[in-house]
């Protein structure tokens, strides 16, 4: 038999069903950031500009403070630090800050000043940065100069990018530098125009120092005017040769040249410049108004063809007025005009038929130059 109880909150209707929420507890309450009645309205409004009024009075005090406060002033030089500084002075840093000192350690710009920085030549990056309550730390990275440069009788720096870098001579020789002097780079070409001729010359370096070799010390000088032709100044005995190591391959050259410049100076005594850059011959070119010598037993070469070794190479060999072993020689030209060369095969380079003595002479000789 069910049990019957009153029901003292009346929270049923008459078929003892429970009654809804709404019913049993009345309309719910209003959350208090909305307040049912216009005076509470107004009250929440008030308050919130008052809060609002305090923050903002609050922060004009902040910042009143921290502008006229003494502590964060950069009173002097002395409040901005340097890291890392060995080719750049203080004396050329400071400048870039020069509007700065007085001013309150909050307001300096910070990316101004370290695009300003990396404005300098030998600054390659630059960190700029706040230290409070009173110091601002600067740190840089210099640039690392890979090269001589020659403009004229003027000799500099430059780095891997193509930044040209000045420095004075005797601070050179302190340094105890030891680079290949590159030319054909100059101040009013282009950034990428630089960059594109010292990543031939890092390749050019990279490749002949490959495996622990140190080839590139035996380089003076090298000419980068043409991108798509390294012509390096190889020192031989008291004069320079010039030979074209083209813009690949080069330690394929330089191998190749190594092997027989003893045996080409020996029979062309007045050899001026060794083109390497065709793949079955190499073009010797004679010095100005000096005749090719008669080339000696074992040697491929035909001499007096005109020409000139600036030209470049093509799959078809030599152009017009070029000679190989064998072929009749284009006609010549005026004598005083006309550059001398002869044409080795590239069979010729590994030709047996050799005098060992004269040969290893001729090559100790090169070497002692």
């Amino acid at each position: 038999m069910p049990l019957e109880f009153d029901d003292p909150d009346n929270d049923r209707d008459g078929d003892g069903v429970l009654r809804p929420a709404a019913d049993r507890f009345g309309k719910p309450k209003m959350p208090w950031w909305r307040p049912a009645s216009t005076a509470g309205r107004v009250f929440l409004a008030i308050g919130a500009l008052l809060v609002l009024g305090g923050f903002t009075t609050a922060s004009l005090l902040l910042k009143h403070f921290l502008e006229r406060d003494a502590r964060f002033r950069i009173a002097s030089s002395s409040n901005i630090q340097a890291i890392g500084l060995a080719q750049v002075s203080r004396a050329e840093m400071l400048p870039v800050f020069g509007e700065d000192i007085g001013r309150n350690v909050f307001f300096i710009p910070l990316d101004e000043r370290r695009r300003e920085l990396e404005r300098i030549p030998w600054i390659e990056r630059a960190t700029v940065m706040r230290l409070l309550p009173d110091r601002i730390r600067v740190t840089v990275v210099e640039r690392q100069p890979v090269a001589f440069t020659r403009h004229g009788a003027e000799i500099g720096l430059v780095d891997a990018n193509g930044v040209l870098l000045s420095m004075a001579a005797k601070t050179m020789a302190e340094r105890h530098y030891s680079f290949p002097v590159i030319t054909g780079i100059d101040p009013g070409d282009p950034a990428a125009s630089r960059r594109e001729r010292m990543a031939v010359y890092l390749r050019l370096m990279a490749e002949l120092d490959a495996g622990g070799k140190r080839n590139s010390e035996q380089i003076s000088e090298i000419d980068l005017t043409d991108p798509e032709d390294a012509r390096v100044l190889m020192p031989e005995q008291g004069a320079d040769i010039l030979a074209h190591f083209g813009e690949d391959r080069f330690l394929e050259r330089y191998e190749r040249y190594q092997a027989h410049i003893a045996e080409w100076r020996q029979q062309y005594p007045h050899l001026k410049s060794v083109d390497l850059r065709y793949d079955n011959q190499v073009v010797l070119e004679m010095a100005s108004g000096k005749d090719a010598s008669e080339p000696t037993a074992g040697g491929a070469a035909d001499a007096g063809a005109q020409g000139s070794a600036e030209a470049k190479p093509s799959a078809s060999g030599p152009k017009a007025g070029e000679s190989t072993a064998g072929e009749p020689a284009a006609p010549k030209s005026k004598p005083a005009q006309t550059k001398k060369r002869a044409v080795v095969k590239r069979a010729a380079l590994t030709s047996p038929k050799r005098n060992p003595a004269t040969t290893r002479a001729a090559t100790a000789g090169a070497q002692g130059g």
